[in-house]
């Protein structure tokens, strides 16, 4: 039975924490045992520390660590990896939820000697019949498509307990745990049936920030480390993308406004890295991505 370490960090996650703890106690565990759950939170101002505490008298596999200033999450990761000696990390966005099967299928793919590292399959709960759920839900859909022929790693990990530390000024956390993962010989698998809940940005405002934050993180993983996750194949994107197109005259309307949109966020990505010399490893929170409240109708 594989042991398990928990880690998630947080930063004024108040509003979802407590579910997310919950949903990890109903785990269905017959492979796995979860040896320990480590939170890290980093400078919270909210009711995030108190909740964990609460939680934790509950359940003694909880820790809390308290960063006293905000360093960047790859900061965080980094104590969780000091802390941990399970066989497997999962490591985990604090505003997601994964479904009750999720941990055990993620691992499932161990049973594959090679197998270092396994991503999630996640599932946005943004309502896809206004525009920015729309947008969204394309974004994870062409996200999946492009993982089951090439993983790619975000929102819900397990990788094997083989990686000291990462970048502290990374901020693309999880791609920077694959290009480790794969320096020391090991192979990326993809669960599509552990499924994860998150919630994608309800403003283009959001969106932007998230995303160029993103391609700006990549862009200084590649040229840092010379690492590229599988979703910046450009040509692999645009087949997908022709796919989504349908007789529907909205949706196609909403698949070349979506694509407008990604590359402004491309282009300011770009700019951030190659004029203003920025690498955003502490970034600015998108603020409507913060509830994880089933949208779809």
């Amino acid at each position: 039975m594989l042991e398990v370490s928990v880690g998630i960090c947080a930063y004024n996650e108040e509003n979802n924490i407590g579910k997310l703890l919950e949903s990890i106690f109903k785990q269905k565990c017959e492979k796995i045992h979860i040896k320990e759950i480590v939170v890290v939170s980093s400078a919270c101002t909210d009711d995030t520390d108190k909740i964990v505490e609460n939680y934790a008298k509950i359940d003694s596999r909880i820790t809390l660590i308290r960063q006293k200033e905000r360093k960047g999450k790859s900061s965080a990761i980094n104590l969780f990896l000091k802390e941990i000696s399970g066989d497997v990390c999962i490591l985990e966005s604090a505003d997601t939820i994964p479904l009750s099967d999720a941990y055990e299928n993620l691992c499932k793919s161990f049973e594959i000697a090679d197998v270092g590292m396994v991503g999630a399959h996640p599932v946005p709960v943004n309502n896809s019949k206004n525009f920015m759920g729309f947008v969204v839900n394309l974004l994870w859909k062409l996200h999946h498509k492009t993982a089951l022929i090439a993983p790619k790693c975000g929102e819900l990990v397990a990788y094997k307990n083989i990686v000291e530390s990462i970048p502290e000024d990374s901020a693309v956390d999880e791609a920077s745990i694959e290009a480790i993962i794969v320096s020391k010989g090991y192979k990326l698998a993809y669960a599509q049936d552990a499924i994860v809940k998150n919630k994608g940005p309800e403003s283009i405002g959001d969106y932007v920030i998230q995303r160029r934050r993103i391609i700006c993180g990549h862009k200084w993983l590649n040229d840092n480390y010379t690492y590229k996750v599988s979703t910046s194949n450009m040509l692999r994107t645009v087949r997908n993308v022709l796919k989504e197109f349908n007789l529907n005259i909205k949706n196609n309307i909403w698949i070349i406004a979506t694509i407008c949109l990604e590359l402004y966020c491309r282009i300011m990505g770009y700019y951030d890295y190659y004029i203003k010399k920025k690498n955003p490893f502490i970034w600015e929170i998108a603020d409507s991505t913060k509830k994880v409240t089933d949208e779809q109708g």
